[in-house]
């Protein structure tokens, strides 16, 4: 009798095969790529033994660009062509990014469709490609370590990245010939290492201060289930600020009022040096040699240091705040987990210990573990063990939904809700005969519309005219595990549909994604008085639309002279009222002039029932009821 192969399931039928997948976490300091061999997790190093890439590209030679530490050491010579912290250009508009190129000492392309573009000795070059230049050096350092046959690769992105920063990714992705497996929130992928590592289990924060964004995140970790409870963060913060706030110090203490771009460039990588001294020294000196005619020194202690950086630390532990309330917890957290370079600085480390009354995690590497995640993570998707040992349940960072009669958001999935999710909600037509509908795609946690974010519109034509509310439309949101959404909506009775797949041009500029968060807790009184108004509003204009059409039809012949004016001067007032902000003021005069019309709406209801009576004898109603 012939005997089947075995095969375990969740595992490759093929004995002995492992499908090999990278994590990578494309940093906005340095990029590292990791994989998993022999059942452990590990980064991929250089040829020089180096574990981590320098995130920086130099497009000096028009042929070739320059990669890494190479490009790192061409900043001060050729800072134009030199691209660093390109991660914060992201998905982000020409206007939005001005003023960050600027201190930069980036110039811009003109670009008619505003996007960021960076003048280059190489000509135009936007962040996605220098992101995947950055990726194919990692790509062809997995290739030359595992091998040719990659299966693919899990990406790591900050958790406050929205649908155009994601899309951007994974964009720069397929630029570099990868495959991505996922896309996935850096403060998870270093939640899946330590819960993996330690087999940690409860509630745990995840502090992620790179070097240039910060993001919080609130996970429950039970059996091998990774819940995002909530997420926060800032994307323009991060190591790059700590080492300006030095080299403006620097600058100050000089008495130099600014400095040409290529030298302020090495200004900015001495302050950096002197910033990772000071997490072992109690104080450093910081040579202006080249940079000033003086050619002194300066001498920074680490309690100056700490009073320079003590607000943008400040600013880490409010977004913490914010992210504790939306997880409905108090700091009261199983255990903290550090990640990202900048976590080294004692500061930083004393504030979250102080914060979260309890000491954080430090057993991996803070440079490595987001890598690490991802490579674990990856390992699962191309099914080199059990997808059960691990779920992940990542969450939208901010609330998505759709535009309503009357300028309102009608909220579809509510931030936070674990991804990928499918939600589907009906909506009728608002007036008699209408064959067609916009639907407006919104972003954001404020009640109106002029007040939160536009992502797209698309039509639906080919609706069958019908009375007000007689239609049924389908509108259905579909957010995969990428965080990129998917909108479509269908009529049922003709089942006519659209679609549109959301990806914003641009993301939010720094200031909007801070703010957002902040601006629905502060204006929360203010926006649930502003939609009471709103809903008022629509309800007097439907009731004034309807009032109109009826007294066009039977005015005259229901109604006495008298009657009608009274019913014209209600609703004048109505009128008045829907220009003033005093919701009660207007439900009053609404119900006085509904009140006032039912007469009228009873006299018009007799008249059809009559002119539907209209020559039927008694007869033959009794034969219908007897029948």
């Amino acid at each position: 009798m012939a005997l089947l192969q075995i095969a375990e399931p969740g595992q490759s039928p093929v004995p002995h095969q492992v499908k090999l997948a990278v994590g990578i976490d494309l940093g906005t300091t340095n990029s590292l790529v990791a994989t998993v061999r022999g059942g452990r997790a590990a980064v991929l190093p250089d040829e020089q033994g180096a574990p981590m890439l320098p995130s920086v590209v130099n497009y000096s030679d028009p042929s070739a660009a320059v990669v890494g530490r190479t490009a790192q050491a061409m900043s001060s010579e050729h800072p134009a062509d030199t691209l660093i912290s390109v991660k914060r250009f992201m998905g982000r508009g020409r206007e939005d990014a001005n003023e960050d190129a600027a201190r930069a000492h980036y110039q811009l392309a003109d670009d008619a469709a505003g996007m960021v573009r960076f003048v280059t000795a190489a000509g135009p070059v936007s962040p996605v490609e220098a992101s995947a230049e950055i990726l194919r050096v990692l790509h062809q350092r997995a290739i030359d370590t595992l091998g040719d046959e990659l299966q693919g690769a899990v990406i790591t992105v900050p958790a406050y990245f929205d649908e155009s920063q994601r899309q951007a990714t994974k964009d720069a992705a397929t630029l570099a010939g990868l495959k991505v497996l996922r896309l996935l929130n850096e403060p998870t992928a270093a939640a899946v290492a330590y819960g993996l590592d330690s087999a940690e289990q409860g509630v745990i924060a995840v502090y992620d201060l790179g070097g240039g964004t910060f993001d919080i995140s609130i996970l429950r970790l039970h059996q091998g289930v990774f819940e995002v409870l909530a997420t926060g963060g800032d994307t323009a913060l991060g190591g790059d600020d700590f080492d300006a706030a030095v080299a403006d110090w620097v600058l100050q203490e000089s008495g130099s009022q600014a400095l040409q771009p290529g030298l302020y460039r090495t200004l900015q990588a001495r302050a950096r040096a002197a910033k990772e001294q000071l997490s072992d020294a109690e104080s450093v000196s910081i040579s202006l040699d080249g940079l000033v005619d003086s050619g002194a020194a300066v001498v920074l202690t680490r309690a100056g240091f700490e009073s320079l950086i003590q607000p943008l630390v400040k600013q880490t532990l409010r977004a913490c705040r914010r992210c504790l309330r939306d997880a409905q917890l108090d700091t009261d957290v199983d255990n903290v987990v550090m990640v990202g370079g900048s976590t080294r600085i004692p500061l930083v480390r004393e504030a979250v210990a102080e914060f979260f009354s309890r000491d954080p995690l430090l057993d991996i590497d803070p440079d490595q573990v987001v890598a690490v995640g991802a490579a674990i993570q990856a390992d699962i998707l191309v099914g080199n063990r059990p997808e059960g040992d691990l779920l992940l349940l990542d969450v939208i960072p901010l609330s998505l939904g759709l535009e309503t009669m009357g300028g309102l958001v009608e909220k579809i999935i509510p931030r936070n809700t674990t991804i990928p999710v499918t939600r589907a909600q009906e909506f009728t037509t608002f007036k008699d005969g209408q064959t067609a509908l916009v639907v407006h795609i919104v972003q954001g946690e404020r009640e109106l519309v002029a007040d939160s974010r536009s992502l797209a519109r698309f039509e639906l034509r080919g609706i069958p005219p019908m009375v007000a509310g007689a239609a049924r439309i389908q509108v259905t949101f579909q957010v995969d595990a990428d965080g990129l959404l998917n909108v479509s909506a269908r009529e049922a009775a003709t089942g006519v549909q659209s679609a549109v797949t959301v990806k914003p041009s641009f993301g939010l500029n720094d200031e909007q994604i801070s703010a957002m968060l902040q601006a629905s807790f502060s204006h929360a009184e203010q926006d649930k008085q502003a939609r009471q108004l709103a809903e008022q509003r629509l309800e007097a204009q439907q009731l004034l639309e309807g009032l109109e059409i009826a007294l066009a039809a039977d005015g005259d012949a229901l109604l006495a002279p008298d009657e009608c004016a009274r019913l014209h001067q209600k609703m004048s007032l109505v009128r008045e009222q829907m220009s003033g902000e005093d919701v009660n003021d207007l439900r009053i005069q609404t119900e006085q002039l509904g009140q006032a019309s039912e007469s009228f709406a009873a006299r018009r209801m007799d008249k059809s029932i009559r002119e539907a009576l209209s020559g039927v004898s008694l007869e033959a109603l009794d034969d219908g009821v007897s029948e």
